[in-house]
């Protein structure tokens, strides 16, 4: 299982947490940069399984991407085993892991 880290302290905005998914996943320009499509290109088209783990993200930074967040744990569940997504916080501790 191949795993792919989002340094939160490298991406400020939504925009930009965009612009590292699409880099990491070499999605090019025809990326739409939104939920939906994160959706989509999550569930269906990048290479399973994988492991997405967010890098320190702190209490604000939870608040600024939480539908993102939401999204990863539902794909998470969606995908059985296929996905794993982890979240630690700036402490290094894991704050969301499951089996």
């Amino acid at each position: 299982m191949g795993k792919i880290e989002f340094d939160f302290n490298q991406i400020a905005d939504l925009p930009a947490f965009y612009r590292h998914f699409a880099e990491r996943f070499a999605l090019g320009e025809g990326f739409g940069a939104n939920l939906d499509a994160l959706w989509d290109v999550v569930t269906g088209d990048i290479s399973l399984p994988v492991e997405i783990e967010f890098l320190n993200l702190n209490a604000r930074s939870k608040r600024r991407f939480g539908a993102i967040i939401l999204l990863f744990e539902e794909a998470e569940e969606e995908l059985e085993g296929n996905l794993r997504f982890n979240i630690r916080e700036t402490s290094s501790t894991a704050t969301h892991q499951r089996g």
